[in-house]
């Protein structure tokens, strides 16, 4: 059994190199500079550039469909010998939309147990909504992503997240 480790974007050079992760996303917005995770192999660091917005906006990188599909290709890849890191800027969204694809992939507990599950670990969680919705339409879950994530509702106000781990 591995871990998902959640974390906003300072924490996250430290604790890929702790946790030994073998594996990191990065959700960052376009004028973001990029973490250096010196001791990922080659290929094992996603960049997903893309604002933290719920719906399309002019001038600004929504999560777009491409971007889910690079996501769940990239969790599929994972061969969860050790951990994966996901990070954000701040860890309450992006990244925790993405932690909740990876527990929808490779766990067997329902949509609502799931997002329960992240709720508990995370109070400050609120993931992306437009993200979910289309992982949510690649998956097959007919909506029950979407319906799950607002039935947690909005986490509690943070400035940012504090870093937590998921067990897969």
């Amino acid at each position: 059994m591995s871990v998902i480790i959640v974390c906003p974007l300072h924490a996250a050079p430290a604790l890929v190199k702790s946790r030994k992760a073998s594996h990191a996303i990065s959700l960052l917005s376009p004028d973001s500079p990029w973490p250096e995770f010196p001791t990922l192999a080659p290929g094992r660091h996603l960049k997903l550039s893309l604002h933290d917005i719920a719906v399309a906006l002019p001038g600004m990188n929504a999560p777009a469909m491409n971007d889910a599909q690079k996501l769940i290709r990239f969790i599929e890849d994972w061969d969860k010998s050790a951990p994966m890191l996901i990070h954000c800027w701040a860890g309450i969204s992006r990244s925790t939309a993405s932690a909740y694809t990876a527990m929808c992939m490779t766990r067997n507990d329902t949509e609502d147990e799931l997002a329960w599950e992240l709720r508990y670990a995370s109070p400050s969680a609120t993931p992306n909504p437009l993200l979910i919705a289309h992982v949510d339409n690649l998956l097959g879950r007919n909506g029950r992503m979407v319906e799950a994530i607002k039935a947690i509702g909005r986490g509690e106000e943070a400035y940012e997240g504090m870093p937590f781990e998921i067990r897969i």
